[in-house]
């Protein structure tokens, strides 16, 4: 996952849980108030449906640029009165957010209705570029008489680090500055204890007819059915003469729109008979086009809103494995940045040694003075691995020799940081450990401090040696074997072949239990086994270290009630000592985690488990606003006519919960590609229950494309080309 550390208030047995370094306080719930969200670069914005900010405890509504929250409190008012939603929505691009409000009765000071409701009409339309919101408000007054209305606008930047909104208390803050005001603008300002400014301008055009710290105000006299048109940039460290209007309003809007369907347009369309996953797959394109970030080395997918707007390496390289069918060059975006901010030396304080891929990057005050350890933390076991894997995947996708040339020192680095740190005591797993009592306890996708425990509850000590991630180093031998075949280096890839071999029977030995039906979730640090149904074990049929007829047991298990709740896979069964459907990790669903396992049930041949999979998340998106899959949501049992139960403090949109569906319906098609023979391939595809057609368009192999069309009739997947560029074959095997 992608989370510096969570509590979800449970303790291990027998004992008082320790406080996580760096929790997110369960305080206010995400769904209770259904933010908005809008992002570009490394800005991002979270807003209330009116379109207001009010942030309080636990509350992550604001404008964030770098981790630092540039205005806390945003506020409009009609007459002194918040004004009523009508409704609220994003664009199906991500490109702006929509607020259409009305005026309440207004009444005068002794009770007499001055204003009777639904007579003026605000549309509030707003995006992000270049680190500024850009907003216009839209007041109609639809009233037959002339209507004087007060139009008032509070603000506040308090410039917290995300880390304290998140529920971090400092100890002490740097100076926030006298407020600058000028006619039209008003300049916010904080010089922290890294000694770095931090500015907040708030343009406003016309000019207001009143403008003080804190607020301005309009006086508009609207004639019958007229409509006044004020113009707010809110920027983030921008240069001064930056001024709002008509022309900076649209040209930006422009330009903002036109870099989104840019970003899209590589991607191929996905088209299906089912309306509503239609929207879904719509839905998940755009929040990763959103969540994109243009790096030197190519596009990068931050992980999250609103907590993890930034890079992860575990987070972008499930995204990018995920994505890798639809769009190869997002892979390439990854790979290059990581392979650019890839570890060189020993940094305890950092989790950092030579050739460790990163696991977060933060630009905050408080990252910068190391109050929190994650200013360039490498503290994730599976980044390394999966950095490997994700080489050989793009590869295989796209045919790119050269890069994977580029990347070969970085690849080499990786694989010598697998034998050298990743395996600390030579038996041939690879565990994890912090390096010192800040870094993160638990440094595999399940970071929670109680993830990893025994059957009787007990907490696992480390180091340990991870079910999932032994999977990976698998899957990383198996692709540097691939990557040196191809680069006409035999006696290299026999090597790493024979280490991946090697790695399955040992990994079947001291991994598979026979009562359990599993693999276990770990082996702690004296190598006993955590004797836990998990969804770690999915894992391995994802990279394909399980033996078949281990396959069969792990895929009957995972398809059990205790683990499959309807929805999707639990992260642990209902079955063990720590199960709680509403925790963090212990019970919970998470897309990502049943996207990969329905992958490893189709590389099995279990395509009717991964379709069922498919089928419960797509069913839970039916009740989620804007259709879009959150991180996570609570494990509990689905019930007829009844949605799932939501998480409360889940991010929306999260990146590899976007990419969920789009990898999901790679594994029931069986897709996969050759690209020095220009073939697009089909094995045993499979439709889920709630579509009858697919229709994939510009779906590129090589220098060419094809426009492909999967048709069920009777038991049988139909597959045709209905148009193709260049040699490009569609081979289907039954």
């Amino acid at each position: 996952m992608s989370i510096a550390s969570v509590h979800d208030g449970s303790a291990p047995k027998g004992g008082h849980a320790p406080m996580a370094q760096f929790f997110i306080p369960a305080t206010a719930s995400l769904q209770e108030r259904r933010p908005r969200t809008l992002k570009h670069g490394d800005t991002f914005a979270v807003f209330d449906h009116n379109g207001d900010a009010l942030s309080g405890p636990g509350s992550p509504e604001g404008i964030f640029h770098r981790d630092t929250r540039y205005l806390s409190h945003l506020h409009l008012t009609i007459n002194g009165k918040r004004p009523m939603l009508l409704s609220s929505t994003l664009r199906d691009d991500n490109a702006t957010l929509t607020c259409d409000l009305t005026n309440p009765d207004l009444f005068d000071g002794k009770g007499k209705l001055t204003l009777e409701h639904d007579l003026i009409h605000m549309r509030r339309t707003r995006f992000l570029w270049n680190a500024g919101c850009y907003e216009r408000l839209a007041v109609k007054n639809y009233d037959e008489r002339r209507q004087q209305v007060r139009i008032e606008i509070s603000f506040r930047a308090d410039f917290a680090d995300l880390f304290e909104v998140r529920g971090t208390v400092r100890a002490k803050k740097g100076q926030e500055l006298p407020a600058v005001l000028e006619e039209d603008r008003v300049f916010l300002s904080y010089i922290g204890l890294d000694d770095q400014k931090r500015i907040t301008q708030l343009s406003f055009d016309p000019r207001p007819n009143q403008i003080e710290i804190g607020h301005v105000i309009y006086d508009l006299d609207l004639a019958p059915h007229e409509t006044r048109s004020l113009f707010i940039q809110i920027g983030c460290n921008q240069a001064r003469d930056e001024r709002p209007g008509y022309q900076s309003f649209f040209l930006g809007l422009r330009d903002a729109r036109r870099a989104l369907r840019s970003s899209s347009s590589r991607a191929a369309s996905i088209i299906t008979s089912n309306e509503i996953f239609n929207e879904v797959a719509r839905r998940s394109i755009s929040d990763l086009t959103m969540l994109m970030t243009d790096k030197p080395e190519g596009p990068y997918p931050y992980a999250g809103i609103p907590w993890f707007s930034t890079v992860f390496g575990r987070d972008a390289l499930i995204t990018a494995l995920e994505t890798l069918w639809l769009d190869p060059h997002i892979a390439r975006g990854v790979l290059g940045h990581l392979a650019a901010n890839q570890a060189t030396e020993v940094d305890p304080a950092a989790d950092a040694e030579p050739g460790k891929i990163l696991h977060e990057v933060r630009y905050g005050e408080m990252a910068e003075l190391g109050e929190v350890p994650f200013r360039r933390y490498y503290g994730s076991i599976d980044s390394t691995p999966l950095f490997v894997l994700l080489a050989g995947a793009y590869l295989k996708r796209s045919g790119d020799l050269a890069t994977i040339n580029r990347l070969l020192p970085n690849i080499e680095a990786a694989l010598t940081w697998i034998d050298e740190h990743g395996d600390r005591d030579g038996d041939g797993f690879v565990e994890y450990g912090r390096l010192t009592q800040e870094g993160l306890i638990n440094q595999a996708w399940k970071d929670s401090h109680d993830s990893v425990f025994h059957a009787d509850g007990t907490l696992a000590k480390g180091p340990i040696a991870i079910a999932e991630v032994q999977a990976y180093v698998y899957g990383a031998w198996q692709a540097a074997a691939e990557i040196f075949r191809r680069l006409g280096r035999p006696e290299r890839a026999a090597k790493f072949l024979a280490r991946a071999e090697g790695l399955r029977r040992a990994f079947d030995t001291s991994f598979f239990d026979e009562e359990l039906g599993t693999f276990v979730l770990a082996l702690d640090g004296d190598k006993r086994p955590c004797r836990v149904r998990s969804s770690n074990a999915g894992h391995a049929l994802f990279t394909g270290i399980a033996y078949p007829e281990r396959a069969v047991q792990v895929a009957r298990t995972l398809m059990s009630a205790s683990s499959f709740c309807g929805w999707g896979i639990r992260t642990i069964a209902s079955t063990e000592a720590r199960y709680n459907p509403m925790s963090y990790h212990n019970g919970s669903v998470w897309p990502h985690d049943n996207a990969m396992i329905a992958s490893g049930l189709a590389r099995y041949g279990y395509r009717a488990e991964a379709a069922r999979i498919f089928e419960g998340l797509f069913a839970s998106s039916t009740y989620i606003d804007l259709r879009r899959l959150p991180e996570l949501f609570c494990g509990f049992p689905r019930q007829r006519a009844q949605g799932p139960t939501f998480y409360p403090v889940a991010c929306s949109p999260q990146a590899w919960a976007a990419a969920a569906p789009l990898l999901l319906l790679q594994s029931c098609l069986g897709l996969d590609f050759e690209p020095n023979a220009q073939i697009i391939s089909f094995t045993e595809p499979q439709l889920p229950s709630f579509m009858d057609e697919v229709i994939l368009r510009h779906l590129q192999v090589a220098n060419g494309w094809a426009d492909i069309a999967l048709r069920r009739s009777g038991r049988s997947v139909v597959v045709d080309t209905l148009g193709r560029r260049g040699e490009v074959r569609v081979l289907t095997t039954a």
